[in-house]
C-alpha cells in the first residue's frame, strides 16, 4: 500500500512545523523520514496516523484520502520510542491485544501470537511481563504487537533510540529482514543517519518543516541536493571550504589553498566568482611525508577508531578532516601534506546552499 502527501502543511498557531510537503512512497517501500529534532518528521508521521490533523493539503493511503478518517479506521500500526506495553499483561497478552479488540476468535489469536512471537524470536518469553524483559526484548514485543495486525502501513517513531549501541545495530538488521519478509510499506522516523542509510529504500531529509531531498541513501551521500543534506548525511561530516573561482589560473582559491579546476568544474561553476567546495573525508589523503604538489597542513588532532583514523587538519585558516588508515599516527601540531581528490568534489552556492550541477543537468 503506498502513501502520499500532497502539499500538506501543519501549523501550530502561526508556525508551520510541516510546510507544503509533497511526498509519495511506492507499495512495500521502507521510507525513512530523517532530520534533526524539530524538523517536522514526527508530526508528519502523526498526521499519517491520524493523531494530528493537517492544516491544509491531502493525505492518501493507497487511493483513499484519509484526512477525515479517524485514526482507528486508517488500518495503520504504530511502534513508539517508549514501547507502550501494558505492564499488567504478559507478552502474549500484549501481542494479542489488537486482535482481541477486533474480537478475533481465540483459537485464531493463539495461532497468530505464536507465529508472530516465533518470527521475532521471542516465543520463549510469552508468559513473562514487560518488567522482566530487557530493552531489546521489549522492543521485539512492541514490533510483534504491530505486526500481528497485518495493517496496510507500519509507522515507526524512533523505535531503537532507547537501546544501547550494540542492540541498535542488531535490531537494525532484524527490522530490515522483517520488512523484506512482510513486504509492507513502512514509514520510519529517525534522527540517526546510520539507521536511515542502512534501512531505507528511500530517505526524505527534512529541515524546519521543509523537504530538502527525497532519494536513495546512495544518492543522498554522493549527490546531495544542498549543503544541509551534504552536512547531515555522513560521519564525519563533509568538509566545506568557501573560496573564489580564478578562471584565468583555473584554480579554486582560499586562504592557504589553491586547487586545480578541470574543464568540467569550470563548466559547472560558469558565471560564478565564489562558491563553497565540499569534499568527503574519505576523499582527502594525508601524509606526514613530503609530497610534491600536495597542500601544506598541520595535524590538529587525530582520533583512532580501531579500523581507521580520523585526522583533523588545519590548511591555512581552514579546518579539514581526513579518513586515514588504522596505522596512521601523528602527534598534534605535526606538519603534514594533504591531497583533495577534486574528481570527487561537490560545489554549493554560498548564498542558497544549493548544489551547483553541470549546466546541462
Amino acid at each position: 500500500m503506498n502513501i502520499r502527501f500532497e502539499d500538506v502543511t501543519k501549523k501550530f498557531g502561526d508556525h508551520a512545523v510541516v510546510d507544503h510537503l509533497d511526498l509519495a512512497s511506492e507499495d512495500g517501500e521502507f521510507l525513512v523520514l530523517l532530520g534533526p529534532s524539530g524538523c517536522g518528521k514526527t508530526t508528519t508521521l502523526r498526521m499519517l496516523a491520524g493523531l494530528e490533523e493537517a492544516t491544509s493539503g491531502n493525505i492518501f493511503i493507497g487511493s483513499e484520502r484519509v484526512n477525515d478518517v479517524p485514526a482507528r479506521h486508517r488500518d495503520v500500526a504504530m511502534v513508539f520510542q517508549n514501547y507502550a506495553l501494558y505492564p499488567h499483561m504478559t507478552v502474549a497478552e500484549n501481542i494479542a491485544y489488537p486482535l482481541r479488540v477486533r474480537k478475533i476468535p481465540a483459537s485464531e489469536i493463539d495461532r497468530r501470537v505464536l507465529e508472530t512471537a516465533l518470527m521475532l524470536e521471542i516465543g520463549h518469553l510469552t508468559s513473562r511481563r514487560p518488567r522482566d524483559l530487557s530493552g531489546g526484548e521489549r522492543q521485539r514485543v512492541a514490533l510483534a504487537r504491530a505486526i500481528i495486525r497485518s495493517p496496510r502501513v507500519y509507522l515507526m517513531d524512533e523505535p531503537l533510540s532507547n537501546l544501547d549501541a550494540r542492540l541498535r545495530v542488531q535490531m537494525r538488521g532484524e527490522l530490515k529482514r522483517l520488512q523484506r519478509d512482510l513486504s509492507t510499506t513502512t514509514v520510519y522516523v529517525t534522527h540517526d543517519q546510520a539507521e536511515a542509510m542502512t534501512l531505507a529504500h528511500r530517505v526524505a531529509v527534512m529541515k524546519q518543516g521543509r523537504l530538502q531531498q527525497f532519494d536513495t541513501p546512495l544518492n543522498l551521500y554522493t549527490l546531495p541536493a544542498n549543503r544541509f543534506v551534504a552536512e547531515f548525511v555522513g560521519s564525519p561530516s563533509m568538509n566545506f571550504i568557501e573560496g573564489r573561482i580564478d578562471k584565468a589560473e583555473r584554480v579554486f582559491a582560499a586562504d592557504g589553498i589553491r586547487l586545480p579546476l578541470s574543464a568540467e568544474h569550470l563548466d559547472r561553476l560558469h558565471g560564478r566568482e565564489r562558491a563553497t567546495l565540499g569534499i568527503r573525508p574519505e576523499h582527502v589523503q594525508v601524509s606526514i611525508d613530503e609530497r610534491d604538489e600536495w597542500l601544506a597542513a598541520t595535524v590538529h588532532v587525530s582520533e583512532r577508531m580501531g579500523n581507521e583514523t580520523y585526522v583533523f587538519l588545519r590548511i591555512g585558516s581552514e579546518k579539514v578532516v581526513a579518513r586515514a588508515g588504522a596505522d596512521f599516527n601523528a602527534e598534534m601540531e605535526t606538519p603534514a601534506r594533504v591531497r583533495l581528490d577534486m574528481d570527487r568534489a561537490d560545489f554549493f552556492d554560498i548564498e542558497t546552499g544549493d548544489a551547483v550541477r553541470n549546466r546541462r543537468e
